[in-house]
């Protein structure tokens, strides 16, 4: 019995520190024909309803909080878009938003919220979720976020990156090549990461599908420390620059500190700048078929919400009115 209740308590307090990172702070360019359309303004999709009635952002906090109290949930957000963020986050405390002066790329994002939350709670697990994809097994989805904050609580170490099963040679995503030889010594479904082939030609997507490899999602889970310790290494520049700025505010007036830190930011990619050159440090789960979707154009849009049966109204009869072009559900 005492046993019993000693391991519930771990569990509780495992639950405790664990943290979640929502990252909206992207433009959305790229679908932007698209959300000006539906919303007639120039808001960047995660704000947009273009999913059955919610935005792609309050998705996307509903699929965090199934494994993160929203007490401990981060919204990584860019100023500019207040008025479109504002009254959707009404509720959320200051302290949980991080309001970029400017979006300067996912690494700044990343790096500002890990300093963030370390500085609450320095054996934090964090989970980061990009705020614009789709799921169309969720349940699956989420299942296995948490089997990645079980095992980042129990590895001080642990960087884990959460992949999808590819469906066919996409050359608009980010592949995983998965070191397989590792397997077994990497704790179950995982395995060490080799290489990261970003937006490979056709030719390169057709061998690695052929050969197993896996889509990467950007979905993360790991120890707060363990990110920051390998943001450092990677960028020490980058990293002193925000570490300076943070350690000595406490809290007050981090805003108009980090708005002069980011006044010399150039923009900085986490995946290509941190994640490509620290791979012996990383594991990637597959999830399997997870039915995701980047949602990062106008066309895969429209042909993820005929395949999943979401009425809108430019989808009708198998033909997108938007982008005139036929759809297939296969």
């Amino acid at each position: 019995m005492k046993i019993t209740a000693n391991l519930t308590m771990v569990g509780i307090q495992h639950e405790k520190q664990r943290w979640g990172v929502i990252l909206a702070g992207g433009d959305g360019t790229r679908l932007r024909s698209l959300t000006q359309r539906v919303s007639d303004d120039n808001r960047p999709k995660q704000f947009c309803p273009l999913l059955g009635g919610k935005t792609l952002l309050a998705q996307t906090r509903l699929r965090v909080g199934a494994n993160i109290d929203s007490s401990r949930t981060l919204f990584v957000l860019t100023r500019k878009h207040e008025p479109f963020y504002a009254a959707e986050l009404e509720n959320v405390p200051p302290s949980r938003m991080v309001i970029q002066p400017r979006n300067r790329g996912t690494l700044p994002a990343i790096l500002w919220s890990l300093l963030r939350i370390i500085r609450q709670d320095e054996h934090a697990s964090v989970v980061f979720s990009p705020s614009d994809h789709y799921y169309s097994h969720e349940e699956k989805f989420i299942e296995g976020v948490k089997s990645a904050l079980d095992d980042a609580a129990g590895d001080p170490c642990a960087v884990m990156l959460l992949a999808a099963a590819p469906t066919q040679p996409e050359v608009e995503y980010g592949w995983i090549e998965p070191d397989r030889n590792t397997a077994s010594r990497s704790g179950a479904g995982l395995m060490r990461v080799k290489r990261f082939w970003e937006k490979p030609a056709s030719q390169t997507a057709e061998r690695l599908l052929a050969e197993g490899c896996l889509w990467n999602t950007f979905v993360m889970a790991g120890s707060a420390g363990a990110f920051i310790e390998m943001i450092r290494q990677a960028v020490p520049g980058l990293y002193h620059s925000f570490e300076a700025a943070l350690s000595v505010l406490d809290g007050s007036g981090e805003d108009a500190v980090m708005q002069s830190v980011y006044d010399k930011l150039p923009s900085a990619d986490f995946s290509r700048e941190v994640l490509s050159v620290s791979t012996k440090k990383l594991t990637v789960a597959s999830l399997g078929d997870i039915g995701w979707s980047d949602l990062g154009d106008p066309h895969r849009l429209i042909t993820t919400l005929f395949k999943s049966g979401i009425e809108n109204p430019w989808v009708a009869a198998g033909s997108c009115s938007f982008c005139g072009e036929a759809l297939s559900a296969s």
